[in-house]
């Protein structure tokens, strides 16, 4: 019976001394944890199993958290985790109160940076290099980028910025051709036309520091060998597109190999310039239908660990991206004006369909945010086109000048479908969409409305263009009913009583109606009535319908899935100042002012007390009402 290695592995300390074949079952044991646990937790699947060999080699080579991996995105990480201390709590990998699915520096030293975006190693990785040289240390710095990372503005920019004479900086290309959708651009046919040989690199570089060192005249023949080198090297290979950036070029190297990743990592630890390792992996490695559907398997759901099959849906009603990606679909199938944008979250934002249909209107830019808007507003120029922007709202915020300057500031009607408005649950918090109301507010020319479900969505869509303005539709990443019913024109600015009461006030942001409505059943038990608006649109509120309602009600509460500093709550605040409702009395309920972390949106939803039960108990306090009802005996 082989001994099993992965039960002893407290830090990477422990795989020092083992053998490539222990490596290899050590990496073989690694898969079986990862797809025994995410079968039930559900997470990044597909990008983990890819990249087992390639961390067992890292944390062989360096010394972790002395030398510094910086991760991209970071959603690869888990193999990292079980290497660094975090096995027995790996069954809580994004639960509430367990494991972070990304990099988290409060878990473990081995995580420097919380990352959830792409495209930031490398501007860190370069300022954690200049940290180093300005305090004299001589750790290794290692961030490890993957090919999409490539169309990112931000790393092109910190690519730019690469000394030639950085030292002990290893730069790790994970290259999977895939990012979440399959990877788009220019630079993605660059990576896989790369044709390099380590031993050739590692000879010039030898032969280049001789020369350099020939009195008076080394200088000039380094830079004139430069030269020769790159212009030999671009008749056979592109890999001068790095070596112009001041990077020598090593791979591609199989990334599944342990003992030529080792063999490579321990040749380039003495390399006086920057290098790029170029190395090649396959998304889902280990499992046959990760390998088969990696994009279905890169954030993957609850699966059978028999079949690998997902587990059936526990409702069969729409989430509201299924409705958005649905129903504009059949919009574009009437109207060939339609035009949707999104970078890279093609899958996520339910578009697939539509980019199947109408390849040449269902563009998908790479990850590219910043793009992406400006890209809209270009389309949108002239005004014959009705483009859709499809963007989670955690990138959205990627994007903040662009939309200023290039969609808002030149009244072009781009229609931003925000998808992931709210809690994000296991992702955490750099993926929760709890931010995007306050900026978008701060835009002039911009409309900002929230659907309590799927129909009302379809109707906003079918409106938005009659608006002629900038528009952001934002809608989470939950199910929620579709009633059938006709689908009407949504008149701008105009909000809808759900039901009316005398004593309370209750505006409830899209899906927040729901929760409002049972908070008022419970209220009504202990002879509360309250009203429940829907105000649909938080710019512009609807004005009339609000005044009218404040000539029978002094007690407010907002209930939003934002951050209540700045989302809902304070628009209404401010609007109740400027018409001179000084005597009423306000609640704003949402999320506070901390950076909330991962678990399922019900329990942050209970923690944070944007539940039915804590609602009336925060009213109750709150304006010192009575409670004779079953709700007294809520137990919180």
């Amino acid at each position: 019976m082989k001994k099993a290695f992965l039960s002893s592995i407290n830090s990477p300390e422990d795989i020092k001394n083992l053998s490539i074949q222990e490596l290899n079952q050590l990496a073989s044991e690694i898969r079986h944890r990862i797809i025994e646990v995410l079968s039930v937790n559900g997470g990044h699947l597909a990008s983990n199993l890819g990249v087992v060999e390639l961390t067992l080699a890292l944390h062989k080579v360096f010394d972790s958290p002395d030398d510094k991996f910086i991760w991209d995105v970071s959603h690869q990480t888990y193999v990292h985790k079980l290497l660094t201390g975090r096995n027995d709590r790996f069954d809580e990998i994004r639960q509430f109160k367990g494991l972070c699915g990304f990099c988290h520096p409060k878990e473990s030293p081995h995580d420097h940076f919380h990352a959830g975006h792409a495209g930031t190693a490398l501007s860190l990785a370069l300022g954690v290099a200049k940290n180093r040289d300005l305090t004299k240390r001589q750790e290794y710095v290692v961030p490890i980028i993957g090919d999409a990372t490539l169309t990112c503005g931000l790393a092109l920019e910190a690519l730019n910025n690469v000394s030639r004479d950085l030292k002990r900086f290893i730069v790790i290309l994970n290259d999977n051709a895939m990012s979440i959708s399959k990877n788009v651009g220019a630079i993605t046919h660059i990576l896989s036309r790369l044709l390099s040989n380590p031993t050739t690199n590692k000879i010039y570089q030898e032969l280049d520091t001789i020369v350099s060192k020939i009195p008076s005249y080394g200088p000039l023949l380094s830079q004139q060998g430069h030269k020769i080198t790159e212009s030999l090297k671009n008749l056979v290979s592109p890999a001068a597109y790095f070596e112009q950036y001041g990077l020598s070029y090593i791979g591609p190297i199989d990334g599944h190999d342990v003992k030529k990743l080792v063999d490579v990592l321990e040749g380039v630890k003495d390399s006086t310039w920057p290098v790029v390792i170029h190395v090649l992996t396959r998304k889902g490695e280990g499992m046959d239908e990760a390998i088969k559907n990696p994009i279905s398997y890169h954030g993957a759901k609850p699966f059978s660990r028999d079949t690998g099959k997902f587990l059936p849906n526990p409702t069969s009603n729409p989430t509201f991206p299924k409705v958005f990606g649905t129903h504009l679909l059949k919009m574009a199938e009437k109207d060939p004006s339609v035009v949707a944008v999104t970078p890279a979250m093609s899958a996520g934002s339910c578009l697939d369909e539509f980019m199947k249909a109408f390849p040449e209107r269902c563009l998908d830019v790479g990850i590219a945010e910043s793009h992406a808007v400006t890209y809209a507003g270009g389309i949108a120029y002239g005004r014959k086109m009705k483009v859709v922007t499809s963007i989670y709202a955690t990138f959205l915020q990627r994007a903040f000048d662009n939309l200023f300057h290039d969609v808002c500031l030149q009244e072009l009607p781009v229609v931003f479908a925000i998808d992931r408005a709210g809690i994000s649950g296991p992702d955490g918090a750099t993926h929760h969409g709890i931010y995007d109301i306050s900026f978008l507010n701060a835009m002039p020319n911009m409309i900002i409305t929230q659907p309590r479900n799927g129909h009302v969505l379809k109707e906003l869509m079918e409106s938005a263009f009659s608006w002629k303005r900038p528009v952001a539709i934002r809608y989470p990443n939950l199910a929620t009913d579709e009633p059938n019913e006709p689908i009407k024109e949504r008149e701008l600015g105009k909000g809808e009583v759900l039901v009316e009461g005398k004593d309370l006030l209750i505006i409830a942001l899209g899906h927040m109606n729901a929760t409002a409505l049972k908070a008022r059943d419970l209220l009504a038990e202990n002879g509360i009535e309250a009203t429940v608006l829907d105000p649909v649109f938080v710019k512009p509120l609807d004005a009339d319908l609000l005044c009218r309602l404040l000539l029978t009600h002094n007690k407010i509460v907002t209930i939003e899935e934002h951050c209540v500093v700045a989302g809902m709550g304070s628009i209404v605040n401010n609007f109740l100042m400027k018409q001179g409702f000084n005597q009423v009395q306000v609640l704003n309920l949402g999320i506070p002012e901390t950076f909330l972390d991962h678990g399922s949106n019900k329990d942050l939803l209970n923690e944070i007390g944007l539940v039915p039960e804590k609602i009336v108990k925060q009213i109750q306090s709150h304006f010192n009402l009575a409670l004779t009802g079953s709700s007294q005996a809520i137990n919180i």
